[in-house]
C-alpha cells in the first residue's frame, strides 16, 4: 500500500509532518484526523523502491500527456457535465476510458480529491504534468461562474487548434527531414564502402588519383577510423553547452530573440507565438478570468522569452492604468496589424473577440507560411541530395578518364 504524507497540527497549533500507510487518500485522511487536531495537504510519498516497481509504473512514468489527449478529455468532460452527470462520476468514467496511463492515474487521484470536497481546479493543480496553469485557471473560472461545460468546450477548442497547428508544422517538416536523413545515410554508405573499392582498383593500375578523389578518400578514412569520434564529440559538447546556455536568463533571451529574427523560420516563429498569445488570452478573458491573471498565464505559455518580457511590460502598464496595445507597441515585438486590432478591441470593449480574430488571422498566416516553407525546402533538399551523390560519383569516375587516356 502507498505511504501518504500530510501537513498536520497538534493541540498546541504546532505545524508538523506525519506519514501513514493506507490504501487510499480517503482512508489516509481519516487516519490522520484520528491522530491530529488539524490535517492539511495530503500527498503520496514518492520514495523510490525498485522492488515495488511494476510494468504499469514504468509505463506511467514514461508516458506524456499530449495536447490531443487533453483536448479529447476536455470535449468528453464538457459533454458529460452538460448532460447533468456529477463531476465525480464524470471523472470516474473518463479515467476508465482513458488510454494514457499518466492521465488515467491523475484522473483517479483527482476524482478521490473531489469526492473529499476539494475543488476540481485545486485537485487539478496538484498534477502540473497533466494540467498546466492555463487549464487550471480556466477550470477555476468555470467553477466560479457556474459555466464549467462552456469553459471546457472552449478549452477543447483551444487545445484542438494548438494540436492542429503543431501537426501542420510537424507534417511540413517531415519530408525535408526524411530527405536530409536519407542524404546523410547515402553519403556515409558510399563514402565508407564504395569509394575505397574503386580507389584500390585504380591504385593497382598505377593511375594517379585526382584531387577530388583524394579528398573523398580522406573523408572516408576519417569515417572509418577513431577520428570520427572528434566531430561527434564536438557536436555533443556543443549541444550540452547550448542547453546550459539556454537555461540561463541571458542565454534564453538571446536565443529567443535570434529565433524571431532568423531567416525563413523567424517570421513563422513570430506568427506562431502571436497566434498562441491571442488565442489563449481571448479564451481566458471570454471565460471570465481577470486580465492581470490572464497576463500571468499567457506569459508562462508564450514559449518565447522576448514575448514574455513584452507581456510583463504590458502588465505593469495595465496596473498603472495604461493600455495593453501601447505597452506591446513599445516593446516592438508584435506585428503592427496585431497591435492595431488589439487597440480597436480595447477601445470598443470587445478585446476578447478581437483577440480571437487576430488568432484566427495569424493561424492562417502560419499555415500559409508552413506551406511556402515546404515548397522552398523540398527542391533545396533534392538538389542537395543530388549534389552529394554527383560529387561521390564524379570522384569515382574521374580516375577512369585517366585510365582511358593511358589506354588510348
Amino acid at each position: 500500500m502507498p505511504t501518504y504524507i500530510a501537513d498536520v497540527r497538534d493541540s498546541t497549533g504546532a505545524a508538523k509532518k506525519d506519514k501513514i500507510v493506507a490504501d487510499s487518500v480517503a482512508n489516509a485522511r481519516d487516519a490522520f484526523r484520528e491522530k491530529w487536531v488539524s490535517v492539511g495537504n495530503i500527498r503520496e510519498s514518492k520514495s523510490f523502491d525498485i522492488s515495488k516497481l511494476s510494468l504499469e509504473d514504468i509505463k506511467t512514468s514514461l508516458a506524456s500527456v499530449t495536447v490531443k489527449d487533453k483536448a479529447v478529455f476536455s470535449r468528453q468532460f464538457a459533454a458529460m457535465v452538460n448532460a447533468g452527470v456529477a463531476i465525480v462520476r464524470c471523472l470516474g468514467v473518463l479515467s476508465e476510458q482513458c488510454s494514457n496511463p499518466k492521465l488515467k492515474k491523475a484522473l483517479v487521484e483527482i476524482s478521490a480529491e473531489v469526492q473529499q470536497g476539494v475543488n476540481l481546479s485545486d485537485a487539478m493543480r496538484k498534477h502540473p504534468e497533466c494540467f498546466d496553469n492555463l487549464y487550471v485557471s480556466m477550470v477555476q473560472a468555470g467553477e466560479v461562474g457556474g459555466v464549467l461545460d462552456e469553459v471546457l468546450n472552449r478549452l477543447a477548442k483551444v487545445l484542438e487548434d494548438m494540436a492542429r497547428l503543431q501537426n501542420q508544422i510537424k507534417g511540413a517538416m517531415a519530408y525535408p527531414m526524411a530527405v536530409g536523413f536519407l542524404a546523410v545515410v547515402v553519403f556515409i554508405c558510399m563514402t565508407v564502402f564504395l569509394i575505397p573499392i574503386f580507389a584500390g582498383i585504380f591504385q593497382d593500375l598505377g593511375t594517379e588519383l585526382p584531387a577530388l578523389t583524394l579528398f573523398m578518400l580522406w573523408i572516408s578514412g576519417i569515417l572509418r577510423s577513431w577520428q570520427v569520434l572528434i566531430p561527434i564529440t564536438a557536436v555533443i559538447i556543443i549541444s550540452i553547452l547550448y542547453r546550459w546556455y539556454y537555461k540561463t536568463p541571458v542565454g534564453r533571451l538571446t536565443m529567443d530573440r535570434f529565433f524571431l529574427k532568423m531567416p525563413l523560420l523567424g517570421d513563422l516563429n513570430e506568427k506562431s507565438c502571436v497566434a498562441r498569445f491571442c488565442r489563449i488570452f481571448g479564451t481566458l478573458t471570454r471565460s471570465g478570468v481577470p486580465i492581470l491573471t490572464c497576463m500571468d498565464i499567457v506569459r508562462d505559455t508564450a514559449g518565447n522569452q522576448v514575448i514574455a518580457n513584452a507581456v510583463d511590460a504590458a502588465k505593469l502598464d495595465i496596473q498603472q492604468g495604461g493600455m495593453m496595445s501601447l505597452a506591446l507597441q513599445k516593446e516592438q515585438v508584435f506585428p503592427v496589424l496585431a497591435i492595431q486590432m488589439i487597440s480597436i478591441g480595447e477601445e470598443t470593449g470587445q478585446l476578447d473577440a478581437m483577440m480571437m480574430k487576430v488568432a484566427d488571422f495569424y493561424e492562417d498566416e502560419v499555415e500559409q507560411a508552413v506551406k511556402a516553407l515546404t515548397s522552398i525546402l523540398e527542391p533545396i533538399m533534392m538538389v542537395v541530395l543530388a549534389g552529394m551523390v554527383a560529387v561521390i560519383l564524379l570522384s569515382m569516375y574521374l580516375p577512369m578518364f585517366a585510365v582511358f587516356d593511358k589506354l588510348g
